[in-house]
């Protein structure tokens, strides 16, 4: 096994709006994205992030060669109690993911 960030190309993060965050998986080639897509499990991103699993949103895009999370922010984006405006802190959470 090997960490996340060592096998895929790029993990990014990013608002998806002021309520939703979007994690982005990028694998770069079809046996690394089947790999992924078959070693991430929802449920542990769901523990990771602490998501309520009924709203956590997983795409794998095979012919992007992607896999993409979408889970509502902790914090609405530029209250007073958001830590991260850009939510690009969050991909770093999935870096060490082991696959």
């Amino acid at each position: 096994m090997s960490r996340l960030a060592d096998t895929v190309t790029k993990i990014r993060s990013k608002n998806a709006g002021p309520f939703w965050l979007t994690i982005d998986i990028f694998c770069g080639s079809p046996e690394v994205f089947q790999r992924v897509s078959t070693a991430l499990k929802t449920e542990e991103i769901v523990a990771l992030l602490q998501a309520d699993a009924t709203l956590l949103k997983r795409f794998d895009i095979e012919d992007l060669n992607v896999v993409k999370f979408s889970v509502p922010r902790p914090q609405i984006q530029g209250t007073r109690l958001d830590r991260d405006m850009h939510g690009a802190s969050f991909a770093a959470l999935l870096s060490d993911l082991e696959v």
